[in-house]
């Protein structure tokens, strides 16, 4: 008992100034954080760039909070009767701001698309979906039409800042960078578990890995609060811009990150109670957006990382907006006018726990992927097979699940933005995606854009190799989403192991949401169209002086396709025009590309 006094009073003098105590910890971790910040900017502030941006944002958030907590009231009683003021104005000065705010868009548009027409079929093809979905509304003179505009605006705000200025380009290029990295790490537990050879030569050894890995980072995050913190930010700039409820906001802010089973159980305490058009709202959400674990797959497959992200962040409003669009709201909710509500942190004891229990949890994700792959694929050869033979009954060769999609589908590919002579193949991505699902549709994205990068022909007879940039990046926006037949039955079944008792509500809304998600997916994509900036070639002269032509790539086939238009060929005489034509070596970077490319000028 002696021995162990000392410790006793330790312990109670802990739990008496536990508070005290816990500030000095903080404070001194803040000194010592500070210290290290200052260090990191003075040695090359370049290099330090990230990290100001990291805490600039933390430190603003912590001091909004804190200024919430001490000063809120008081502000708020302050700036009463500015809102009254504010309030009496408000209808007038409502319809001058959306009056404004059209006006400059359509300005906007003009200029913008005087440079690039393409870019108005994207539009035409994304008002063509909003009338479509209110075409398909449950309750048209209910609609919420501060949530659909407010959504649609957000989903434009952000599109133009990711695609468009040159921070939100680079911001979100570093960050996809920076998860290629990251996701890089998992080679070192995958290698020393299965072998180099199986990681690099073997799909399921080397993609599958990777969600393991994510899984596991994303239930740290969980145990330590990062993502709820995040995901209840996300929610309240939703909640307060659309006026939507908290719950079906938060379910469809967590679907940024988590997949369309994950995110209801934030709201689980809630679901008995939500209205069927709530209920519509989280569903819609899971089908609109990916989960972060499979996105890490989709970007070792060598999908733009970048793309990926902003499609993600970009469905939550979109969603939200469509969902309320298509489902309004015509029961009265029991959490309207609920400032914010709850979320749990997890029942880990402590963060090995918890990246233990993240890593278990994604064996089932891991086997179920790879289960749907083998039999979807099989499924697919095998209609492919049957399909084939019925047409070869009747004269009609080559029939394909993948051929019938990419005439049916061909309009939507077109009406997003791809060009006809890409709109066959993004049209047989768009229904494997919707009639498989999206893991199936991006793996044979990413071949098209190996091919296009490795320089190879576009045609390679009748059929086509690659697809252009510009419908590569719509391509990704539109199979963002776990929008397929095969989710109906994991949405189903994960929300009524919450609810047993609701189970005829999610299936009398679950279509609806289906169409939504495949919808809002397309709206995305129309956006990405919309907003794509072409890449403009290079000097092409200065690129051959220092080319290599033992090998392809997309800028070697873009400079010979210059080349090979500037040539003339007239009565067995081969001239240049343009620039080409002061180049004494246009000849000999002729005979180089016709090495590797087939034109009329390298029969002479």
């Amino acid at each position: 008992r002696k021995a162990l006094q000392p410790a006793s009073k330790a312990k109670h003098f802990c739990k008496a100034h536990a508070k005290v105590l816990r500030r000095i910890i903080l404070a001194l971790l803040g000194v010592a954080y500070l210290c290290y910040f200052i260090a990191a900017c003075y040695l090359n502030f370049q290099r330090a760039l990230a990290l100001v941006v990291m805490t600039a944002v933390v430190a603003f958030f912590i001091c909004w909070d804190i200024f919430k907590k001490h000063c809120g009231a008081k502000v708020l009683l302050l700036l009463r009767p500015v809102g009254k003021c504010f309030r009496k104005s408000w209808l007038w000065l409502k319809w001058l701001l959306w009056v404004a705010l059209l006006a400059g868009l359509i300005v906007w548009l003009v200029l913008d698309t005087t440079r690039n027409p393409e870019q108005l079929i994207s539009l035409g093809g994304f008002c063509f979906l909003v009338l479509f979905l209110f075409a398909c509304s449950k309750h048209h003179g209910a609609v919420s039409w501060r949530a659909v505009f407010w959504g649609l605006g957000l989903e434009f705000l952000l599109g133009l800042f990711v695609l468009r200025t040159t921070p939100g380009t680079q911001a979100f290029q570093w960050l996809g960078d920076q998860i290629q990295y990251f996701l890089g790490y998992t080679t070192a537990g995958s290698s020393f578990v299965f072998g180099n050879t199986l990681i690099e030569e073997v799909f399921a050894f080397q993609t599958l890995p990777i969600i393991v890995f994510f899984s596991c980072v994303m239930s740290i995050l969980y145990y330590l609060g990062v993502m709820q913190w995040l995901i209840l930010k996300i929610s309240w700039l939703l909640q307060v811009s659309m006026g939507t409820t908290p719950t079906e906001t938060l379910s469809v802010a967590g679907n940024i990150f988590v997949g369309q089973t994950e995110a209801p159980l934030l709201i689980r305490p809630y679901l008995a109670d939500m209205t069927l058009s709530e209920i519509h709202a989280v569903m819609s959400g899971g089908f609109s957006t990916i989960a972060g674990s499979v996105m890490g797959a989709y970007i070792s497959f060598g999908i733009d990382a970048a793309s990926l992200i902003a499609a993600s962040v970009m469905a939550a409003p979109c969603a939200l907006a469509m969902a309320k669009l298509v489902y309004p709201e015509v029961e009265e909710s029991k959490f309207k006018g609920k400032a914010s509500i709850r979320l749990s942190s997890g029942e880990e004891q402590n963060i090995l726990e918890a990246a233990s229990n993240g890593a278990a949890a994604s064996v089932g994700l891991v086997a179920n992927i790879a289960a749907n792959l083998i039999a979807f694929l099989a499924v697919l050869e095998f209609i492919n097979a049957a399909l084939r033979w019925f047409g070869e009954m009747v004269d009609i060769e080559g029939l394909t699940f993948q051929v019938i999609c990419s005439y049916v589908l061909m309009p939507v590919a077109f009406l997003m933005g791809a060009d006809w002579a890409d709109s066959p193949l993004v049209a047989e991505l768009l229904g494997i995606k919707i009639f498989l699902n999206e893991f199936v549709a991006y793996q044979q994205l990413a071949t098209y854009k190996k091919n296009r990068l490795m320089g190879l022909e576009e045609w390679d007879g009748n059929r086509k190799q690659w697809i252009s940039e510009r419908a590569e990046s719509i391509t990704t926006f539109a199979l963002c989403g776990f929008a397929n037949l095969s989710s109906i039955g994991i949405t189903l079944g994960g929300l009524t192991s919450m609810v047993p008792q609701r189970k005829g509500d999610f299936a009398s809304v679950v279509l609806r949401a289906l169409l939504t998600g495949i919808c809002v997916s397309m709206l995305n994509a129309c956006l990405a169209g919309l907003l794509h900036v072409p890449v403009e070639v290079g000097d092409c002269v200065t690129f051959f002086s220092t080319a290599n032509f033992s090998s392809t790539n997309y800028s070697m086939y873009t400079c010979c396709k210059q080349l090979f238009a500037s040539s003339v060929l007239q009565n067995g005489t081969l001239s240049f025009t343009g620039s080409w034509a002061e180049q004494w070596q246009s000849v000999l970077w002729l005979t180089q590309c016709c090495g590797h490319y087939n034109h009329t000028s390298c029969a002479g």
